[in-house]
């Protein structure tokens, strides 16, 4: 494909540029986490966006009291650094509440910017008027939220089984998705969701109770003296920087460069559809006293696995677990096998230290499966846990000193192995932040649920650097960069060897007070796998050399239009080969001020050499939904979202997209192929809040 014209078209459409503030949806910093989050998931195969979404949407409902908020409080938002999180409270007990929203500006590395990415979420009461609110019933809100999607092509999985599809799905194409939550204040959340993926059955077959996936939570703040937060049901828990568990949306590196530490709140009410990530059973946080509090929580659930005997026994508790499975997708013969297949038991604590400038905590994660662990073992994964039984132990800190933030955490598995990371977070002035994060992960650390800022998942077999910037010598000029560097003692999955890689990351951007916003951005990733040239008696080593390159570009037409552009470039070189690709879109995003209209529009083409040369681009959803494909091979794509307030409480909101793949006569393969050249769907949405 000739890339001039729309290297033309682009550099025409974008003459003029846009403004910060995304006014559909989440703030562009978020999307950069996103996007930032999506090319790590080739690692670990499983991540969580909607709990990230849920947690800013309940926000935009119920604005964060910046007068209260404390440093904890403020780890709600993703896109604050640690040294914003902990200046506000700070700024407070030096000069008092705040009068305004705007005098924000005036706290230590507060921008413009960053108080616009704020602004949706948060507010400021008036002094004296504190706590002054009873708790009435005029507090309480109940939402209700309907979604029905469904994919348009037939695939095969919903034909007759044939030679080449042994196993049709057992559902419908339809994706159901229910949720109801109640509120009150501040102070209690309780709800029910419930969810049916496509291809699962509804009401009969293995469903005949209804969705595939139910959760439930009650959460109540201060229920009784002592006791600050009470968690019963699912709920989602996390422990220092991730070496032991770090439940929901853990950022990765991103164009955010100096969002490196995990401080996320400890306990908080599970409201997402992702069916592994989660506790469920109770936990709460209790107030000691001389500033120690303590977590404690205690969980059991079926996780599905992937079962198989021994051939040479007749035992029906013979079983034992090949792998922990995390698609939660239930459509298959051999999908339906796997569901609840095992039990996992879990409890743990974290005994807590919050001193105004330190903070300690002693934590322990005790995990038990009602069936042994035993992967089929492979060289990359001798050291991986196998068995039923498994014991973390860590101790993690945060400490300030002046304009600088310690952060760490050291982790113990029970086999003796040991895991580290350490990091700071430093304002050089009030222009110039660093980030440093140095980690050693053992090669046979042991762990289930870790998740710590790496260039890997699981908090093993890793030692690296990372170093990050964001400065901004302007107003208007702003730059971030980072560069990390590791190293892997041992062999992974299609790695044979040991190996080493590299990446770093330069972004530029412009901005200009609520109408302008551009940025060029170059980010290079080197990384050893195995050569996939001639076939040797040894797999060698080669290094893939993945660089992209981005101009984003968008223009304010006005108070109701945003208009952006999007060019990416790049390649990838490795075994002698080099491929090369590029994508462009154009979008529209309309939010009248007087209208109930909502809408936003994207065309985008793209023309890449494979999978290995793919951009991510985060895209506009119905509210409380999102996605962010990977576009890749040659074609183009084209999305409509369209919102209409029926009244105050009521909202409807629908969807199309589809892509097209010319000269492809089938797209997919397996149960999800469909006849033809194009993949579409469609999605409704109501949403009620009374």
């Amino acid at each position: 494909m000739n890339k001039l014209p729309f290297i033309l078209l682009f550099c025409f459409a974008t003459a003029q540029l846009s403004a910060q503030t995304d006014t559909l949806g989440l703030p562009s910093p978020t999307e950069d986490l996103l996007e930032g989050y999506s090319q790590g998931q080739d690692e670990d195969g499983s991540f969580d966006y909607n709990d990230l979404l849920d947690r800013l949407s309940h926000l935009r409902r119920r604005p964060l009291d910046l007068n209260q908020a404390t440093a904890n409080d403020l780890a709600e938002f993703p896109f604050l650094t640690d040294l914003q999180r902990i200046a506000l409270p700070e700024y407070r007990s030096k000069y008092g509440n705040l009068v305004s929203i705007f005098e924000l500006q005036a706290v230590p590395g507060y921008d413009v910017a960053t108080i616009k990415q704020l602004l949706p979420f948060v507010s400021v009461k008036e002094p004296g008027l504190l706590d002054q609110a009873p708790q009435t019933i005029s507090n309480s809100r109940h939402q209700v939220l309907l979604r029905w999607s469904r994919q348009l092509e037939e695939k095969a999985g919903y034909k007759m089984p044939n030679d080449s599809i042994p196993s049709r799905y057992a559902g419908s194409p339809d994706q159901l998705y229910f949720r109801y939550r109640f509120t009150k204040g501040d102070r209690i959340s309780a709800g029910i969701t419930a969810e049916k993926d496509a291809g699962e059955a509804f009401f009969k077959g293995s469903n005949k109770k209804g969705f595939d996936f139910y959760s439930a939570h009650v959460f109540i703040k201060n229920p009784i003296r002592r006791v600050k937060s009470l968690a019963l049901g699912d709920y989602s828990v996390t422990m220092g920087q991730g070496l032991l568990i770090y439940q929901g949306f853990a950022p990765r590196k991103s164009a955010l460069s100096t969002l490196v530490s995990r401080s996320g709140k400890q306990l908080r009410p599970f409201t997402s559809v992702s069916e592994f990530d989660f506790f469920r059973g109770a936990a709460a946080i209790i107030d000691l006293g001389k500033k120690l509090e303590l977590l404690a929580f205690a969980s059991t659930r079926q996780r599905d696995a992937n079962l198989d005997t021994e051939d040479d026994t007749e035992d029906p508790d013979a079983f034992f677990a090949t792998s922990l499975q995390t698609s939660g997708l239930h459509r298959t013969a051999s999908e339906l096998a796997d569901r609840g297949a095992i039990r996992q038991n879990s409890a743990g604590a974290t005994l807590k230290y919050r001193g105004r400038r330190l903070q300690v905590g002693a934590n322990a994660l005790y995990e038990h499966l009602d069936k042994p662990l035993q992967r089929r073992q492979d060289l990359y994964n001798q050291f991986y846990f196998n068995g039923q039984t498994l014991l973390n132990l860590s101790l993690d800190y945060g400490f300030t000193l002046r304009n600088v933030y310690f952060f760490g955490e050291t982790a113990r598995s029970r086999n003796g192995a040991i895991s580290a990371v350490n990091g700071l977070v430093a304002a050089l002035d009030r222009r110039v932040d660093v980030a440093i994060v140095l980690r050693n992960f053992d090669r046979d650390y042991q762990s289930l649920n870790a998740k710590p800022f790496a260039e890997t998942s699981g908090g093993l077999n890793e030692k690296g650097a990372y170093f990050g910037l964001q400065a901004q010598p302007t107003k208007r000029w702003r730059i971030n960069a980072y560069f990390d560097q590791w190293r892997h003692d041992w062999l992974r999955f299609g790695v044979d060897a040991p190996s080493n890689g590299n990446e770093w990351l330069g972004r530029v951007t412009f901005t200009q007070k609520r109408k302008l916003e551009a940025y060029a951005q170059l980010r290079s990733e080197k990384k050893e796998e195995n050569y996939s040239g001639e076939p040797t008696q040894v797999d060698r080593l080669t290094v893939r050399h993945n660089l992209q390159g981005r101009l984003h570009l968008a223009l304010k037409l006005g108070p109701a239009v945003e208009w952006r552009s999007r060019l990416d470039l790049g390649s990838s070189a490795a075994s002698g080969t080099t491929i090369e690709g590029m994508s462009i879109f154009q979008e529209f995003i309309i939010k009248p001020l007087s209208s109930p209209f909502t809408a936003s529009t994207r065309f985008a083409i793209f023309s890449t050499g494979g999978y290995d040369v793919r951009f991510y681009s985060f895209e506009r959803d119905v509210l409380n939904d999102f996605s962010i494909p990977a576009y890749y091979d040659r074609g183009s794509r084209f999305y409509a979202n369209l919102g209409y307030r029926l009244s105050s409480e009521l909202r409807l909101e629908l969807r199309y997209a589809t892509t097209y793949y010319p000269g492809v006569e089938e797209v997919g393969t397996g149960n999800e192929a469909t006849i033809g050249n194009r993949r579409s769907e469609v999605k409704v949405q109501l949403r009620g809040e009374f």
